[in-house]
């Protein structure tokens, strides 16, 4: 039965990978055990749940273990199964979390864009309209107890994780864990190019904060310079020229003439070398939303940890529920100006 169960590696790439000591204490439990307690979940040969597992019984066959067989209408389902299953887990980094529910609400497209699924839409024409996108997204919101927005953001890192990870094999894990904190504006940029300059971008996301802060400096520092130059030939044209002395010569005659410098002409040359800077955009600054939102919730789960009275007294998570009730106040007003 072993040797017929295979790993596919669309679905293992939704399963967040255990640490080397998760691995260790999991394989420890087993031998200790003498079998797995934890079926492995199965559709048409290809594991959904226990690729862990499943690697520790081909180095252990005598284990005992059992398989559940699950059924699926199509890939996308059982993609969506595994993205709820594993959004589950409670020792999720918000990488992972943010992938996983990107990843479950680009399957659920795929699955309602081709399938009439709910009950509602089994009892309409073939013409009518499928699920609506908002609708999904709105509902995977409630399921994580995130806003819609935030699913909407959610595909999109999860599609540049993706596309960085086929540029360059093992970012995923990388980023997933927290170990490469790229932007989503850095992200937006790898799922844009071309194949071939993926992983230059990939490679420049790694980097360290402190290079990547150096490399804008030294950006502004040579862009002030061109300018400082080009104000220099400004200046420069626009005062009067003298004529230059001119040695003393045998004849007027053979006495070279004046140069007439043409200030028109200095001064195209002056901005044809200066570059203004461009005015950034909205799209420039969803970056900076985007930073603002993850460090929000990275220092309120950072409290929650250091501090677990916030949520245990009953004073302290009176005060926690108002702030975040005025918070979701907020961000419903933000969300309804996006509509």
């Amino acid at each position: 039965m072993l040797r017929r169960l295979k790993i596919d590696p669309e679905f293992q790439s939704k399963i967040p990978p255990l640490t080397f000591e998760e691995l260790n204490l999991l394989e420890t439990n087993i031998l200790e055990e003498g079998r797995i307690l934890s079926p492995l979940i199965v559709w048409n040969g290809l594991i959904v749940d226990g690729h862990n597992r499943f690697a520790i019984l081909k180095n252990h066959p005598e284990i005992k273990y059992t398989v559940l067989e699950k059924e699926f209408a199509n890939r996308y389902e059982a993609i969506v199964w595994i993205c709820k299953n594993q959004l589950g887990r409670r020792n999720l980094t918000p990488e992972q979390r943010k992938y996983l529910i990107g990843k479950q609400y680009e399957a659920e497209k795929q699955s309602n864009g081709g399938d009439r699924k709910s009950s509602a839409k089994k009892s309409v024409g073939q013409n009518d309209q499928l699920i609506g996108k908002k609708h999904t997204r709105l509902r995977i919101a409630d399921e994580n107890n995130v806003n819609e927005s935030f699913v909407r953001r959610a595909e999109s890192f999860a599609n540049g994780v993706d596309a960085a990870e086929e540029a360059v094999s093992g970012i995923r894990a990388k980023i997933l864990s927290g170990e490469v904190k790229p932007t989503a504006a850095e992200l937006a940029a790898v799922s844009r190019a071309a194949p071939e300059e993926r992983p230059a971008l990939v490679a420049k996301l790694c980097k360290p904060k402190d290079e990547k802060r150096a490399g804008r400096k030294e950006k502004r520092a040579a862009s002030t310079t061109v300018r400082a130059k080009a104000e220099k030939l400004e200046t420069e044209a626009s005062e009067p020229c003298e004529p230059a002395e001119l040695p003393s010569a045998p004849s007027p005659e053979l006495a070279p003439q004046p140069v007439k410098i043409d200030n028109q002409q200095l001064l195209e040359i002056a901005a044809s070398r200066y570059h203004a800077k461009r005015r950034a955009t909205g799209s420039d600054m969803l970056c900076e939303i985007e930073a603002a939102a993850d460090n929000l919730k990275q220092r309120w789960e950072q409290a929650f940890q250091y501090y677990p009275d916030l949520l245990i007294d009953r004073d302290n998570r009176t005060a926690v529920a108002m702030i975040a009730q005025s918070l979701t106040n907020y961000l419903n007003e933000v969300e309804e100006r996006t509509l």
